[in-house]
């Protein structure tokens, strides 16, 4: 029955895909960059219909996806250019968890099926393929009764015709420098390193790695909606994935059914990508500032300091001993700052984070070299950092010129010397990146053209700096803003705040919202504690090349 009723809408579906935006499938605004260009829109209408048509056939997952064995896999094919769709295509790889129609309040009553729920968490290289997991989870329960869970990896992410940039067996297994002013001759090999990795992107992963860009991710989710049987499309994209989702918008705003921006990226063209990764590295300050203010009021366990200037002391002692000695000789400072970057993301990490800390400055390194040391090299930590970077790359301009990165990035250390010259670091090979660059989507909608959508934010996110959530709001007709007050987890939809899941629940189980700014008290602090904290509950990890974003 839904072969058939597949394969009798695929024409409908080529014609509704040209109806996914204003006029005809053209953005609201001008599009100078020609991204929606009559001939883009016409190959991701022929995908489309091409994909309802063959539906997603779902079997066993793959042993290599990791995937317990009650999930269902699945894969879609989509063109690698949609300027030319019946040239080569490649294929997404997808789970899927069916609707459980318990109701979680009456064990008598069925909750009837809503369709599916596809999500994205983030990166860009973060693959969603466990999402139909969280189905088990309290927070998710309700959800996952009227919803089959979908998740996927993007083009280029794990199976889905992985990228690569470098032999995973050269990577840098630490202990290495991480030089909060680096020197000239520092910068000038870290310069050389990023010229050689985007050189190695290109030479690895050949010319269509241009194809590689958040618009395309975009289009593959409409290809993907086809594959699915979904009319419309029901999403929830945290992180990075709020960017492209946010494109989806724009692109085919009445493919919308209902659509969660969890943690939203600045959307506007002139913040892609170099000017958010400012701002990001900026408000990382702020939120080590909460993390060491944390430490500080909790001194008689941890024993680092009474004042966050005195935590900072602590952790820049510890700093310099690792410069000097590298705990267990794989804990240099770059390790350390890479494991209390984690810090910035969640706080579900500072407990554990600060007894690690206390413990090294206390003779005891172990703690310590379990949290920080850098993992053995793997193709998927690889792999996660190629599409991070092509992507990022291939979406718009960047400065070409060294000394503009250098000028900008030194102004900024001196108020924001945590992350900054590590986020240089990361992005530095766009800088000398060997393909053309696009410019970014103008994501704009007009009103009563795109269903209300929900805007999810915490107040002190460091990855996705909170005035991201208020420009995208303010771009996107007739959403609605609920905002987490003085909380800066990254990533908060699913997570432990009742207030923040009561208004997500109603979203996507009634499409009831709030009028248009809605608050919620902030979580719990987490309690100062010597134990193993439980992996953060009910929200994906959002991946930034090995971090979250």
């Amino acid at each position: 029955m839904r072969a058939a009723v597949l394969c009798g809408t695929a024409g409908s579906l080529l014609l509704t895909a040209f109806a996914g935006a204003p006029a005809g499938g053209a953005p609201a605004r001008p599009d100078p960059a020609g991204l929606t260009a009559p001939d883009l829109m016409r190959g991701t209408a022929v995908a489309a219909a091409r994909a309802a048509a063959a539906g997603i056939r779902f079997g066993a997952c793959a042993k290599t996806t990791g995937l317990p064995a009650g999930l269902r896999c699945g894969t879609v094919e989509v063109p690698l250019d949609y300027a030319h769709p019946d040239g080569k295509r490649i294929r997404l790889t997808v789970s899927r968890s069916a609707a459980t129609g318990k109701d979680t309040r009456n064990a008598k009553h069925k909750v009837p099926r809503q369709g599916a729920l596809v999500y994205n968490p983030g990166g860009p290289g973060a693959s969603g393929m466990y999402f139909p997991l969280f189905g088990a989870l309290p927070e998710w329960k309700r959800i996952a009764a009227a919803y089959d869970l979908v998740g996927y990896a993007p083009r280029g992410v794990a199976g889905s015709a992985p990228l690569s940039c470098k032999d995973p067996k050269r990577s840098v297994k630490g202990p290495s420098q991480s030089p909060t002013y680096p020197s000239a001759s520092y910068k000038k090999e870290r310069i050389a390193e990023a010229q050689a990795y985007a050189r190695g992107c290109l030479e690895r992963s050949g010319q269509a790695i241009r194809h590689y860009t958040s618009l395309n991710n975009a289009r593959d989710l409409d290809v993907l909606r086809a594959a699915l049987g979904e009319r419309k499309l029901t999403f929830m994209g945290a992180s990075y994935g709020t960017y492209f989702g946010a494109l989806y918008a724009t692109l085919f705003p009445s493919h919308v059914r209902r659509m969660v921006f969890d943690s939203a990226v600045n959307p506007a063209p002139g913040q892609i990508w170099y000017e958010n990764n400012l701002d990001q590295s900026a408000a990382f300050e702020g939120r080590w500032a909460d993390f060491r203010a944390w430490t500080a009021r909790h001194d008689k366990v941890y024993g680092l300091g009474t004042t966050p200037e005195e935590v900072l002391h602590s952790y820049e002692k510890a700093r310099a001993q690792l410069a000097a000695s590298p705990a267990g000789g794989k804990v240099g400072p770059a390790q350390l700052q890479n494991a209390f970057l984690e810090t910035g993301y969640y706080d579900d990490y500072w407990p554990r984070r600060a007894l690690a800390l206390s413990a090294y400055l206390k003779g005891d390194p172990k703690p310590l070299i379990e949290q920080a040391a850098r993992p053995e090299a793997s193709a998927g930590a690889e792999n996660a950092g190629a599409v991070y970077t092509a992507v990022e790359c291939n979406d718009a301009s960047w400065p070409t010129q060294w000394r503009t990165w250098d000028r900008d990035n030194t102004m900024l250390a001196r108020r924001a010397p945590f992350e900054t010259w590590d986020n240089v670091w990361m992005n530095l090979p766009c800088a000398y990146w060997p393909v053309p660059r696009q410019k970014p989507l103008d994501v704009r909608t007009l009103p009563g053209v795109l269903a209300p959508t929900l805007i999810l934010a915490a107040e002190r996110d460091a990855a996705t700096p909170y005035e991201g959530a208020v420009e995208l709001q303010r771009r996107l007709s007739g959403s609605v803003l609920v905002t987490e007050n003085g909380a800066g987890t990254h990533g908060i939809g699913g997570g432990p705040n009742t207030c923040v899941n009561g208004y997500l629940d109603t979203y996507l189980l009634t499409g009831g919202l709030p009028e248009r700014r809605a608050r919620c008290a902030p979580r719990a602090e987490p309690e100062p504690a010597a134990a193993r904290p439980a992996a953060p509950r009910g929200r994906a990890p959002h991946a930034k090349a090995g971090r979250a974003s």
